[in-house]
């Protein structure tokens, strides 16, 4: 409690507290400090005041902000290409499909299937759980050959981030620890932090490439043996930022031992299969085998697939996804639904009408289907030709970057990623800082200019010392 004659001496008296908490820590590092008198300080660790703000926002709430470094150099890279032309910027930080004359790619079979919409598939209200004929369709879309035996349900959800939101809030408890790997999408964090969570990361890489097991293991263990549930959130294939993603053994090492670790216990592990860039992981039925094994599962063991039209139907503004359970229990199956429904309604209640109705539309037909795939089928060999060209010219001129199967980015590790990428924009070169290196987004350069990325990327390292 601070006690203050007038507004001027409390703002004061606060700032000296925080310069108290402050004198023992060095370094740059911000610092943000929260009073019951409603205010916000913010200094730095050596104590120099940045700013002070009324704040009237919820103790949890104090402090958030919605800066995010991936759309923030998107904009930087989108008004200088307004100003001297698209081929005067690369623009390597996209999360779209972009075509090779940087165009945003929108399937054809799915602009048609937008434009035979009735006014009231557009505006009608849908139902919470999503329609019938959509949910289906997600699902068969989602496993292709590859449908796991069980009990199958599904929940529209607001695109594939829906889907983590609802497990998150509905498969965990306030203060827990949820699994993902340290290179992974940093929406995450923010999912977990706004629902109360903690984001816990193992080690995807082995130093020679290989799916850390080791590392997973370890971390999933200690969680089960201080939490009722254990949340878990695996992308792959395609991972995002490295484009690596399991193979079948280390799906099969993965499964069987979160069987034995809560054998014969009361604990329950969530697996959040996340599959956004699915469809330009490999080939249609191939690259979806994985999905077989998530069948027969203990009842103990709950997989929750989360999909999204984003990608797969080039509708990333739409927001349209779902969320699929895989059980071998009926209950199970049941409360799924009920209280993802529930959720639903209680922060978006329904979900995209027109979205459901192209996607589902499209799936009845199966010479839609067959001219959805071609067109995917394209766009995925065009993704890897970028990725292949990058990934030749980087061994070259000696640019280290993770091992890439499939997917939207490519990423080169190093410490100093934003002075990499501060220096690489005066290039004109726009690329997204990660924590632990760089993202490229060969979804959206086209091969024209990632011929000499690399090797401009190596430069930049060299000219400002920067050593992978």
């Amino acid at each position: 409690a601070i006690y203050a004659d007038t507004e001027k001496d409390k703002q004061q008296a606060v700032y000296i507290l925080c310069i108290l908490n402050t004198s023992q820590i060095y370094g740059d590092c911000l610092l943000s400090f929260y009073f019951e008198c409603g205010i916000n300080v913010y200094v730095t660790k050596k104590g120099e005041l940045i700013h002070m703000v009324k704040s009237v926002a919820a103790p949890q709430a104090k402090g958030k902000s919605a800066e995010d470094k991936i759309f923030g150099a998107n904009n930087r890279a989108v008004a200088l290409t307004e100003k001297l032309g698209a081929d005067k910027v690369i623009n390597g930080t996209v999360g779209s499909l972009l075509d090779e004359d940087g165009n945003l790619v929108m399937l054809d079979v799915v602009q048609k299937a937008y434009k035979a919409l009735t006014p009231k598939e557009i505006v009608a209200y849908a139902p919470i759980q999503g329609y019938p004929d959509y949910l289906e369709a997600a699902i068969d879309q989602c496993f292709g050959e590859s449908r796991p035996d069980g009990y199958i349900r599904a929940c529209a959800t607001s695109g594939g981030s829906g889907v983590l939101h609802h497990v998150i809030h509905n498969y965990s408890e306030w203060g827990d620890d949820i699994l993902t790997s340290d290179w992974h999408w940093g929406a995450y964090g923010s999912m977990c932090h706004d629902n109360g969570r903690n984001l816990r990361e193992f080690n995807l890489l082995t130093d020679d490439g290989k799916f850390n097991f080791q590392s997973f293991k370890e971390h999933v263990s200690a969680m089960v043996a201080k939490q009722y549930n254990t949340v878990i959130i695996m992308n792959s294939p395609a991972n995002n930022p490295t484009g690596f993603g399991l193979s079948d053994s280390e799906w099969d090492q993965v499964l069987s031992f979160l069987k034995d670790v809560v054998k014969g216990q009361d604990k329950n592990i969530i697996f959040v299969s996340d599959v956004a860039y699915l469809d330009y992981s490999g080939e249609k039925h191939e690259c979806r085998k994985f999905f077989k094994k998530f069948g027969n599962m203990p009842d103990n063991v709950f997989i929750i697939v989360a999909y999204t039209c984003s990608k797969g139907f080039t509708m990333y503004g739409q927001r349209m996804g779902a969320m699929i359970g895989i059980t071998q229990n009926k209950d199970i199956a049941d409360e799924f639904v009920a209280i993802n429904q529930y959720t639903s309604r209680a922060t978006w209640s329904n979900s995209n009408s027109a979205a459901m109705k192209v996607m589902a539309n499209i799936c009845k037909d199966p010479a839609k289907v067959a001219e959805l795939d071609a067109e995917r089928a394209k766009y995925f060999h065009l993704i890897q030709e970028r990725a292949d060209l990058f990934m030749k010219e980087a061994d070259e001129c000696g640019l280290k970057y993770l091992r890439y199967i499939s997917g939207f980015f490519i990423t080169i590790p190093l410490i100093g990623a934003q002075k990499v990428c501060d220096e690489l924009e005066k290039e004109n070169i726009f690329l997204v800082p990660l924590e632990k290196g760089i993202r490229l987004a060969v979804c959206s350069v086209s091969k024209k200019k990632i011929q000499g990325l690399a090797a401009k990327i190596k430069a930049t390292f060299d000219a400002v010392g920067v050593q992978q």
